[in-house]
């Protein structure tokens, strides 16, 4: 069976292949309703598919999104994929993921591939972007939107929570139940001091202990952002002469491994020990018992950094601030900081 053609559907549709690419595309050139429809209704009569691969190369452009993770296997990370992939689908594109692992030589392979297949842009969760990949952006002057982060080496566009206002909220709350003061579980000696999430957690979790008048010095552990690490951490934590009334955790993730270490201990939770994490996984709700945690609004956050991504007004001149777009934090209260 002979393959349908651009052709063949002007024939059809009595109009000039150039309309019908009009239609196809959404432009450049506006088409008439009447003729849009037309147009429409030969490529399914027809069964016409467009060739992707020749768009691509005529437009230097393919219908692809880039989008760089630290680790899609931490819930957090593979939720906010799947909202990014959602957002993107809405768009009519489809979304390539990579995972950094957290190294830096992994980033730049990642932006390297993704650049070179010409994806419409990226969408970079950098733990720590480096100045490698960010000489790599700029050479390629690409179109990127950073989500979640904002680390120092680029200065573009970034869609974000305010994680130092919702680390606060967190914090206050276990203290208004309480507790003689809150330690915390922060990130590691690797942890970027300034455009990290868990900086500002951390950052976040000072602001309240000093508004309270209470002091930091040596409530603050170290520990990694994923729940197998953090629980041996907690094992150790927990298990020590000077154990916390309560806990501030950085992510989610990190609160539940400092659950399954409580229960091992025998710490009742919230009744020896109260707890809060960051960022509402779906997995805070299950948790034993469920997790008081921040929540943002990932999809709204995801659907911003496509709509930025593929937006001709990405590169606008503006301030840092114009180029920043915050959204709120909530506190989501259940039942491990001892609220019923």
């Amino acid at each position: 069976m002979a393959k349908v053609t651009r052709d063949d559907v002007a024939r059809l549709a009595g109009t000039s292949t150039a309309v019908v690419s009009y239609v196809i595309n959404n432009g450049p050139r506006p088409v008439a309703p009447a003729t849009r429809e037309r147009v429409l209704a030969a490529i399914k009569e027809l069964g016409y598919r467009p060739d992707r691969v020749a768009q691509a190369m005529a437009s230097r452009r393919t219908d692809l999104i880039g989008l760089i993770v630290p680790d899609a296997r931490q819930p957090f990370f593979a939720e906010m994929a799947h909202a990014v992939e959602w957002a993107a689908s809405e768009r009519g594109k489809m979304v390539l993921v990579g995972n950094s692992d957290y190294v830096g030589e992994r980033e730049v392979h990642y932006l390297r591939a993704f650049l070179g297949m010409r994806v419409s842009g990226l969408i970079l969760v950098s733990h720590a972007l480096n100045d490698l990949a960010a000489a790599e952006i700029e050479a390629w002057d690409a179109r990127v939107v950073l989500l979640h982060e904002r680390p120092e080496a680029i200065d573009d566009v970034a869609v974000v929570t305010d994680d130092l206002g919702g680390a606060q909220l967190a914090v206050r709350h276990l203290l208004e139940h309480g507790s003689e003061y809150v330690a915390c579980m922060g990130g590691t000696a690797e942890t970027p001091s300034v455009g990290d999430p868990v900086s500002d957690h951390v950052e976040g979790w000072r602001r309240a202990m000093k508004e309270a008048g209470l002091s930091t010095e040596g409530r603050l552990f170290e520990a990694p952002y994923n729940r197998y690490d953090a629980y041996r951490v907690a094992l150790e934590l927990l298990s020590g002469p000077q154990r916390p009334p309560a806990i501030f955790c950085s992510t989610d993730d990190q609160a539940i491994g400092l659950l399954r270490a409580a229960r091992e201990l025998r710490i009742d939770v919230p009744g020896e020990l109260a707890v809060a994490g960051f960022d509402d996984i779906k997995e805070a709700d299950l948790a034993d018992p469920p997790l008081t945690t921040v929540a943002s609004d990932r999809s709204a956050m995801a659907r911003a950094a496509v709509d930025l991504v593929l937006d001709d007004g990405l590169r606008v001149a503006g301030s840092r601030r114009e180029r920043l777009k915050v959204f709120p934090s909530r506190l989501v209260v259940r039942q491990s900081c001892g609220c019923d």
